[in-house]
């Protein structure tokens, strides 16, 4: 290797000068400047892997604290899962009660199902009594465990900070969770639920509505056999007999269906059959006797006309109905109780035996004067003699309905029945519409009584605040540790990384790709199995519903009240009755205006934070406290010692082994599932 020759000479080279160890004389470097070149290299890559050994072991610290931090909190998500899925259970299982009842109380109120109804309401009773025992267990077991979870949260982060030990290297570390003590209000999951007097109003809804059911049956048969009595020809009927004796035509004469008929339309019937008897009515031949026959006859026609025409029937718009169908005389005591017997309408004359009564003034014994019109009473006292000729008197006069009512050949035999079965009928219809007053004013007082425990059901949901809450502050302390020296030994002089400390930390965040009911289908797939026919009433299963709920339970495709509704629409029976219905439509819209809160069923999911937001969240000063806690932190790997050094009171409220937090009772069975938590896996290793 040749050096420039700045005179221009070629074979001219520099002075050694002591360059020459370095540089040959033909210019060209010497090996001693080559292995000095090599040896610089090598030390200042050996220098080079130092550093970034020494950056990265001091930067794993961080990443521990941040793992540290995300174990903290991810006890903390375990718990809200647990809270969340037994408050959802509370509030569903409530509402599964409630709108038992409320079917329970809408069936009261239907003629017929009174003991339906009382089997619906006693199931809903044990429903909400099951409600607050598992309200009550899982609130105990809810608050034990939140008052656990300080420890829980220390053991599984120093477990995860120890993990980290790598080499000679050892980390200690513990996370405190923010807010450090419960602020959660579980009295949303106390507040008792007290359907009594709800219960109470159905009791005395069924016994006003079995008394409904009898009068209206009592109505219907009543209806029922002067409706036969009138229209059905076995062989003989009112409508038959009116064909035949009278000869009314169709129109006067109309045959009706149950359904269609009333005693308005025998009433009628009778009036135009009277009319056309007194129309058409004559002596069918001139003897006395025939004479005095078709008289009285023609006398009971008219008294009959008039009374049918002073008859009446109307239904009133509360349910009664007003009927006055006459009573026809049949013999002659009950005609004596008539203007048959007392009205002066039987021609009188002036005998030589003194004034004597006949039965019409063709009698060929009226031979004297006229002495006007008089009675039959007049002639019972004596006031006027009997005509020996036409043999006229009361016993004539009563024996003309006599025949036709006692035996089924006569129109008044079937016009007896009808108005006998009238005054059954209006009699029972009065007691319908008293029970249904009776149940209207019930059923408004029960639906009271449903709203008031809707209100007690509807109380603001537990407020879930517990350690952890706002996240968890993770402090990782890293000791000293030697600079391994297998490849730079040779080069550089041993060196150590000097002890180090982090601080991270960790809050919940919703997980956007759990949205619905996520928690409780992840939750409840071992419970589906349970959830099997019960005997509920007329909702069938009691369980089967409270499956419903919790499956619509915050889902986006229907609320709470709308699946309640749903139910209440479902039963058989309501439609036709006017309290039923109007009931139903009444604990539908409390349902509604209770405003029930469902829970956020999102799962939550750990995620790294700045520690200023927690700590600033839990009022403490970012930078002196975070400083404190690395002060505070001894070289312990007991997690309770750590904790307790970071001014975090800890203890296990759970005991030992596997602990029940609560048990869900599963509706219409004597089954109840435990929701057990195993204390050693939760506070792990420790």
């Amino acid at each position: 290797m040749r050096t420039g020759c700045p005179c221009g000479d070629r074979r001219r080279t520099l002075p050694s000068g002591g360059l020459d160890v370095f540089i040959g004389e033909d210019g060209g470097y010497t090996s001693v400047a080559v292995a000095l070149a090599l040896l610089v290299s090598l030390s200042l890559t050996c220098s080079l892997v130092s550093v970034a050994w020494l950056q990265n072991r001091s930067a794993d610290v961080q990443a521990v604290a941040d793992s540290t931090a995300l174990a903290g909190t991810n006890v903390v998500a375990s718990y809200a899962t647990v809270a969340t899925v037994l408050d959802s259970c509370v509030l569903t299982l409530g509402l599964a009660g409630m709108v038992t009842l409320g079917a329970g109380l809408v069936v009261s109120a239907i003629p017929g199902m009174a003991a339906v109804g009382a089997s619906t309401v006693e199931a809903a009773g044990k429903v909400l009594d099951a409600r607050g025992g598992f309200a009550r267990s899982a609130a105990k077991g809810l608050k034990a465990l939140e008052a656990t979870l300080p420890l829980a949260i220390a053991c599984r982060s120093a477990a995860v900070a120890q993990a980290n030990e790598e080499g000679s290297a050892g980390y200690t570390g513990v996370a405190i969770p923010f807010p450090t003590q419960s602020q959660s209000d579980f009295s949303g999951l106390d507040a008792e639920v007290d359907a009594s007097e709800a219960a109470a109003k159905a009791a005395e809804l069924q016994q006003a509505s079995e008394r409904a059911r009898e009068a209206d049956a009592r109505a219907n048969e009543a209806k029922r056999a002067a409706w036969r009595a009138d229209c059905v020809a076995q062989p003989r009927c009112l409508r038959e007999r009116a064909d035949v004796l009278a000869g009314l035509d169709a129109s006067q004469n109309p045959s009706y269906a149950f359904e269609d008929w009333t005693f308005g339309a025998a009433l009628v019937r009778a009036r135009s059959y009277y009319a056309a008897r007194l129309l058409a009515e004559a002596p069918l031949s001139p003897s006395a006797e025939e004479l005095t026959n078709s008289a009285v006859r023609r006398a009971f026609y008219e008294y009959a006309l008039g009374q049918t025409r002073r008859g009446r029937y109307e239904e009133l718009g509360d349910g009664r109905v007003e009927i006055e169908l006459p009573s026809l005389p049949a013999n002659t005591e009950q005609m004596r109780q008539t203007t048959l017997y007392t009205e002066a309408c039987w021609p009188s004359t002036n005998e030589q035996a003194g004034p004597t009564l006949h039965s019409t003034a063709d009698c060929a014994g009226a031979r004297g004067a006229s002495a006007g019109h008089v009675s039959l009473s007049q002639l019972d006292a004596g006031s006027v003699r009997r005509c020996g000729v036409c043999r006229m008197d009361s016993s004539a006069m009563g024996s003309v309905a006599a025949a036709s009512t006692s035996i089924d050949n006569g129109f008044e035999h079937y016009w007896k029945t009808i108005v006998d079965e009238s005054e059954r009928y209006e009699a029972a219809r009065e007691d319908l519409a008293e029970a249904q007053e009776q149940m209207r004013g019930l059923a408004d007082e029960g639906a009271s009584a449903f709203d008031r425990a809707m209100q007690a059901l509807a109380v603001p949901r537990p407020k879930l605040c517990p350690p952890g809450a706002w996240g968890c502050v993770a402090v990782v302390t890293r000791g000293s540790e030697a600079v391994p020296s297998q490849i730079t030994s040779a080069f550089l002089e041993e060196s150590t990384v000097p002890a180090g400390a982090a601080v991270s930390a960790a809050t919940l965040a919703p997980d956007g790709d759990t949205e619905g009911n996520d928690v409780l289908v992840r939750s409840f797939e071992a419970l589906s199995d349970e959830l099997f026919e019960g005997d509920a009433g007329v909702l069938g299963s009691v369980g089967a519903l409270w499956s419903r709920l919790l499956e619509g339970y915050g889902a986006a495709m229907g609320n709470l009240d709308e699946a309640a509704g749903r139910v209440l629409d479902g039963i058989d029976g309501v439609f036709g009755t006017t309290v039923g219905s109007w009931l139903r439509d009444k604990l539908k819209q409390s349902i509604r205006d209770a405003g029930l809160e469902p829970a956020d069923l999102r799962l939550r999911k750990p995620v790294v934070t700045n520690s200023q937001n927690v700590l600033d969240k839990a009022g403490y000063d970012h930078v002196s406290t975070a400083r404190e806690l690395v002060g505070k932190l001894p070289d312990s790997a007991d997690p309770s010692t750590l904790a307790r050094a970071l001014g975090q009171e800890v203890a296990n409220e759970l005991g030992e082994g596997e602990v029940t937090i609560a048990e869900i009772p599963i509706p219409g069975t004597d089954l109840a599932v435990p929701l057990t938590i195993d204390v050693g896996q939760l506070l792990g290793a420790a």
